[in-house]
């Protein structure tokens, strides 16, 4: 496969990252192109907006490119998701694969053009680590060699639950951050999973609220959180901590609620086809998740 490398968002904080990213991945037997945007600044970001933008059609329009492999997250997707033409996007049929602040450019491609995307590993971080993670890899690969991919984990919820429907989701701040826009694809029926990064629970809290008074929660057949990281309590939270906070919505929704789904700002990740479809099979603690209809 060949992978372009590109940054719409933020800029290299890691330079040498993105040198490990290359020979890794060309290690595994794939070739890179790393755009101009990967490796300059400006301001916060990568590049100017237009410039952003213009990485963007760059990757798009590039015949030899099979995925658009994002440097990292950060800012910046907002300030561009209304000038991107996701309808000539997704006639190129290539990959996108990210998360974080990509979590705008999946649900804007996914609501404006039916685009299937990939929420999972990411240059800077996955790719260019200096020690990678093999789970993070295997579902990765996995993912895209393959019309169908299954997986086997630990989640914490009901006890017994069959579902299925359409997957979708990511970083709750930029998901809480479409609502009412015409960014946010309006699913009914299907598995919504979440994660955040240097949020406090009670944000976290507050945004799942927003979901949850918009109707994005009771419209799913479940939700899923992955990580919430790198966030710090104070002595006003009295004890209040993320378990009270998802405690608190649970009591408040009737949809399933599971904790523990390996997708995040970590390091062992799944690859999650956003707007492909996906079977939940739960039992006592372990759940068992299929992804298929995400092919090209």
């Amino acid at each position: 496969m060949r992978f372009d490398i590109l940054a719409p968002a933020g800029f290299a904080t890691d330079p040498a990252a993105v040198s490990r990213a290359v020979a890794r991945l060309s290690g595994l037997g794939h070739s890179v192109r790393v755009d101009p945007t990967a490796v300059s600044r400006w301001q916060r970001f990568s590049a100017a907006d237009d410039a952003r933008l213009a990485a963007i059609e760059r990757v798009a329009s590039d015949p030899d490119a099979d995925i658009a492999l994002m440097l990292r997250g950060g800012y910046g997707f907002t300030r561009i998701v209304d000038r991107i033409d996701f309808e000539a996007i997704r006639r190129t049929r290539k990959r996108w694969l990210g998360h974080s602040d990509f979590t705008a450019f999946q649900l804007a491609a996914l609501a404006r053009a039916g685009m299937v995307t990939f929420a999972g590993p990411m240059a800077s971080y996955d790719f260019g680590a200096e020690q990678p993670s093999v789970f993070t890899f295997e579902n990765c690969f996995g993912v895209l060699a393959n019309r169908e991919w299954s997986v086997e984990c630990p989640l914490d919820g009901p006890p017994k639950l069959e579902c299925s429907g359409v997957l979708w989701g990511g970083n709750l701040t930029m998901v809480s951050h479409l609502v009412g826009t015409p960014f946010l694809p309006d699913i009914s029926g299907g598995i919504l999973f979440l994660e955040d990064v240097a949020e406090h629970p009670y944000r976290i809290e507050r945004m799942l609220y927003q979901l949850l008074h918009a109707g994005v929660l009771t419209r799913s057949r479940a939700v899923l959180l992955g990580a919430f990281t790198e966030y710090q309590l104070n002595a006003n939270d009295g004890g209040y901590d993320l378990v009270s906070a998802i405690a608190q919505i649970r009591a408040h929704v009737t949809v399933p609620v599971f904790t523990g789904l390996p997708f995040g700002h970590v390091r062992e990740k799944l690859t999650l086809p956003v707007g492909g479809r996906c079977t939940l099979e739960s039992r006592d603690g372990v759940a068992s998740l299929r992804f298929f209809d995400y092919a090209a």
